[in-house]
């Protein structure tokens, strides 16, 4: 069995630190990069996203919602299913005229 080193290992490539002159900011491509997005101001910056437990009013409110959902897709599934009775009571009726056609 081999001996396992109780340190962890070094990383063998340095991290390229890259100056903020040097970022590809505005002062290398100009004023007007990127180029402005349709209708609004896009903003520049740090953003940062909170992320918290979910309490119990929200886990009920969470649950409803799924529920909600299911029971819509519930109705269109039931639905599309009614949709086809008469598709295939048509198709019942031509192929009984069919069947008496061809006896004659």
């Amino acid at each position: 069995m081999a001996k396992v080193p109780n340190h962890p290992e070094r990383p063998r490539v340095e991290p390229e630190i890259i100056p903020p002159e040097r970022g590809g900011g505005p002062n290398e491509r100009g004023a007007d990069w990127p180029p402005p997005p349709y209708g609004f101001t896009q903003s520049r910056g740090t953003h940062r996203f909170y992320v918290s437990r979910i309490g119990p009013f929200g886990f009920a409110l969470l649950m409803l919602v799924i529920g909600l959902l299911a029971a819509v897709m519930l109705l269109i599934l039931i639905g599309t299913a009614l949709l086809w009775i008469p598709v295939i009571a048509v198709m019942a009726v031509i192929a009984a005229f069919s069947g008496l056609w061809r006896r004659r």
